[in-house]
Protein backbone atom coordinates (compact mmCIF):
# COMPACT_ATOMS: atom_id res chain seq x y z
CA UNK A 1 0.00 0.00 0.00
CA UNK A 2 1.24 3.72 -0.76
CA UNK A 3 2.19 5.98 2.14
CA UNK A 4 1.47 9.41 0.56
CA UNK A 5 -1.85 10.71 -0.16
CA UNK A 6 -1.11 11.77 -3.74
CA UNK A 7 -0.16 7.95 -4.55
CA UNK A 8 -3.39 6.21 -2.50
CA UNK A 9 -5.42 8.91 -5.18
CA UNK A 10 -3.23 7.69 -7.43
CA UNK A 11 -4.47 4.32 -7.00
CA UNK A 12 -7.99 4.92 -7.15
CA UNK A 13 -7.87 6.83 -10.15
CA UNK A 14 -5.71 4.25 -12.28
CA UNK A 15 -8.06 1.19 -11.56
CA UNK A 16 -11.31 3.12 -12.36
CA UNK A 17 -9.64 4.36 -15.51
CA UNK A 18 -8.51 0.29 -16.24
CA UNK A 19 -12.32 -0.64 -15.88
CA UNK A 20 -13.73 1.86 -18.11
CA UNK A 21 -11.01 1.14 -20.36
CA UNK A 22 -11.27 -2.55 -20.40
CA UNK A 23 -15.35 -2.37 -20.74
CA UNK A 24 -14.53 -0.24 -23.90
CA UNK A 25 -12.31 -1.99 -25.55
CA UNK A 26 -14.48 -5.19 -24.59
CA UNK A 27 -17.01 -2.79 -26.46
CA UNK A 28 -14.81 -2.54 -29.33
CA UNK A 29 -13.64 -6.02 -29.71
CA UNK A 30 -17.58 -6.87 -29.66
CA UNK A 31 -17.89 -4.34 -32.73
CA UNK A 32 -15.41 -5.72 -34.42
CA UNK A 33 -16.89 -9.33 -34.45
CA UNK A 34 -20.08 -7.88 -35.71
CA UNK A 35 -18.23 -6.86 -38.88
CA UNK A 36 -16.58 -9.54 -39.40
CA UNK A 37 -19.72 -12.14 -39.15
CA UNK A 38 -21.90 -9.83 -41.36
CA UNK A 39 -22.92 -11.73 -44.40
CA UNK A 40 -24.57 -9.15 -46.62
CA UNK A 41 -23.45 -6.01 -47.58
CA UNK A 42 -25.27 -4.23 -45.92
CA UNK A 43 -25.36 -5.56 -42.63
CA UNK A 44 -21.43 -4.81 -42.77
CA UNK A 45 -21.84 -1.57 -43.73
CA UNK A 46 -24.36 -0.56 -40.69
CA UNK A 47 -21.88 -2.51 -38.46
CA UNK A 48 -18.31 -0.92 -40.12
CA UNK A 49 -19.57 2.53 -39.33
CA UNK A 50 -20.35 1.88 -35.69
CA UNK A 51 -16.85 -0.07 -35.10
CA UNK A 52 -14.78 2.59 -37.21
CA UNK A 53 -16.28 5.37 -34.85
CA UNK A 54 -15.29 2.78 -32.27
CA UNK A 55 -12.04 2.72 -33.13
CA UNK A 56 -11.69 6.44 -33.86
CA UNK A 57 -12.50 7.72 -30.30
CA UNK A 58 -10.37 4.39 -28.65
CA UNK A 59 -7.19 5.71 -30.88
CA UNK A 60 -8.36 9.05 -29.30
CA UNK A 61 -8.67 7.93 -25.75
CA UNK A 62 -5.14 6.01 -26.79
CA UNK A 63 -7.05 3.25 -25.94
CA UNK A 64 -5.52 1.15 -28.60
CA UNK A 65 -2.67 2.83 -30.57
CA UNK A 66 -3.91 5.01 -33.11
CA UNK A 67 -1.80 3.29 -36.19
CA UNK A 68 -3.62 0.23 -34.79
CA UNK A 69 -7.33 1.48 -35.56
CA UNK A 70 -5.94 2.39 -38.85
CA UNK A 71 -5.17 -0.72 -39.94
CA UNK A 72 -8.06 -2.57 -38.20
CA UNK A 73 -10.10 0.09 -40.70
CA UNK A 74 -8.29 -0.98 -43.56
CA UNK A 75 -8.38 -4.73 -42.95
CA UNK A 76 -12.23 -4.55 -42.09
CA UNK A 77 -13.04 -2.58 -45.58
CA UNK A 78 -10.83 -4.63 -47.67
CA UNK A 79 -13.38 -7.38 -46.56
CA UNK A 80 -16.39 -6.00 -46.94
CA UNK A 81 -15.82 -4.61 -50.69
CA UNK A 82 -14.41 -8.42 -50.99
CA UNK A 83 -18.54 -9.14 -49.61
CA UNK A 84 -19.67 -6.82 -51.48
CA UNK A 85 -18.11 -8.01 -55.06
Amino acid sequence: MPNVKSAEKRMRTSALRNERNRAFRSKLRTALKRVRAADTADTGNEAFREAASLLDRAAHKRIIHPNKAARAKSRILARLSKLAA
